[in-house]
């Protein structure tokens, strides 16, 4: 058995690493790459923090499954993450207009297709054009 002692503070926390190796061995944690392991290993991670007291070996294990699924999260789900290309795609659809609408503002359907798909970008002149058309303000356009 071996052991490292880790001080905190006024406590001395030992670590076994054989009981850290039953825990592993136990729940398996690994890089996680489906929604049913993110489940399976969050199910793990609740269950840990419902208990009043962890062991140096739990608390290991809470802090390593909790940077495998935050680490699963922010590559699957990318809360608002907008560019300026889907916003005015967006506010085009709310208002019922067509990319086409662009046209004027723009001046060619290429640079249009250009924009929306994120080739480039917008200058602040037509950022200022656009926020005018869509009655919103030109910062939105501007990354």
């Amino acid at each position: 058995m071996q052991n490292m002692t880790k001080t905190t503070g006024k406590m001395t926390l030992t670590f076994n690493s054989d009981a850290y190796s039953k825990l592993l061995s136990q729940y398996q944690p690994r890089v996680i790459k489906t929604e049913e392991e993110n489940e399976q290993f969050l199910a793990v991670v609740e269950d840990l923090l419902s208990r009043s007291h962890l062991t140096s070996e739990e608390d290991t294990l809470l802090e390593l499954l909790m940077r495998l699924i935050e680490d699963f999260e922010s590559q699957h789900y990318q809360l608002n993450i907008s560019t300026p290309a889907s916003r005015i795609l967006h506010l085009l659809e709310a208002q019922g207009l067509e990319t086409d609408d662009l046209i004027s503002i723009f001046g060619s359907s290429n640079l249009v297709s250009q924009i929306i798909n994120g080739e480039v970008g917008v200058t602040q002149e037509q950022a200022n054009i656009l926020g005018k058309f869509l009655k919103v303000d030109a910062s939105l356009f501007v990354s």
